[in-house]
């Protein structure tokens, strides 16, 4: 039995509906993400599961108990907020201590949870501090040991390195990822970063429009998404739709338009219809014009510009026959290593089993 079970949750306001019959099994450990755009429903259902909101119809389960008829400060959940919401006028001990005073607990069992809390997100010696002492890290790793000082079963959080510049977010989720592993507590986080929600968690649920199109492993996720939203939604994507031509096998032929007929793998489905292939610029190949090539999709084309990023470099291709194509090549060299230049002729490919069929 799943930790936390979500069965059918409904919310909806007015007319809109923002949670539309979700169900999600998140297990005990794990370091589960609610990854989707802005009004997707992510953050209704994680107040939801928190008790801040109720939902319309389904449930929701802890431990294979219906939470319903339970507030937020009964459910053995804590929930960590984009905003940190720490108290300006207490010391990181005062903040930290908060949960256990309106819990009532003994001031000597008190003070060991504390240091207990503090030392699980590395912040040993900071109790004298307040908050406008700390950088924004450290307050969020406040917010976090006020969250954990109860050993709740499960902490929600809520787009926490939102505000937080590029180096020090990249910082906090190395921080957050061991914090998970150490303390072993459920972890259920809300997200609209793609790049966070691969690198953080153990499994992703993508949500849109109310409703979630797919959960899986971030590698699963990336490599084999199930339809054009989470293809397009989850890292960069060329996504080539047209109708379909035929198959062989598991190889499907689709006939994109301004490009030509594309190869896919596909085991089952796309006999006839409408087909779209989804492809990473990482898997298409860029040679010279002219330089042979024994994959299954082979188109010229010319490179209409490039945008350089270090380690990388991601090239816009116009296909002859008008199609755009990004692919991606990595800098072997220091420098600004350029392997080709706006106007130059190319040619792309990539074998049939590089893209990857997808639904909706």
């Amino acid at each position: 039995m799943a930790l936390l079970e979500i069965a059918h949750a409904t919310r909806r306001f007015g007319d809109f509906v923002a949670v539309d019959g979700v169900s999600l099994a998140i297990e005990a450990g794990e370091f589960f993400t609610l990854l989707g755009p802005s009004g997707c429903g992510k953050t209704t259902l994680l107040r939801m599961i928190a008790g801040f909101d109720l939902p319309d119809a389904g449930r929701i389960l802890l431990n294979g108990e219906d939470l319903a008829d339970r507030p937020p400060e009964a459910r053995p959940l804590r929930t960590v907020f984009q905003s940190y919401a720490l108290f300006p006028h207490m010391t990181v001990q005062g903040n930290v201590a908060f949960p256990l005073k309106m819990a009532k607990t003994p001031a000597a069992e008190a003070a060991a949870k504390i240091e207990e809390a503090l030392a699980d997100v590395r912040l040993t010696g900071f109790n004298s501090r307040f908050p406008h002492e700390l950088s924004g890290g450290q307050r969020q790793r406040v917010a976090i040991a006020r969250a954990l000082v109860t050993h709740p079963t499960v902490l929600l959080l809520d787009e926490p390195l939102a505000a937080l510049d590029a180096k020090l977010r990249e910082e906090m989720q190395i921080e957050l990822i061991n914090m998970q592993k150490e303390v072993g507590i459920t972890f259920v986080y809300v997200t609209h970063d793609q790049t966070e929600a691969l690198a953080l968690s153990h499994r992703i649920a993508v949500m849109n429009r109310g409703k979630v199109e797919q959960v899986d492993a971030p590698d699963r996720l990336y490599g084999y998404p199930k339809t054009r939203f989470v293809a397009g939604f989850i890292g960069t994507c060329n996504l080539l739709v047209g109708p379909v031509l035929g198959r062989s096998g598991e190889t499907v032929t689709i006939a994109v338009p301004d490009l030509g007929p594309v190869q896919v793998h596909s085991v089952a489905g796309a006999e006839h219809g409408e087909g779209a292939v989804a492809v990473r610029p990482e898997k298409v190949r860029l040679a010279a014009q002219g330089t042979a090539s024994a994959h299954d999709n082979r188109f010229s084309g010319t490179i209409a510009g490039f945008l350089y990023q270090g380690d990388v470099t991601v090239y816009r291709v116009k296909a002859d026959q008008g199609h755009e194509i990004e692919a991606l090549l990595a800098n072997s060299s220091s420098g600004l290593a350029k392997f080709f230049e706006v106007g130059d002729r190319v040619e792309m490919s990539w074998p049939a089993d590089a893209g990857h069929h997808v639904e909706g």
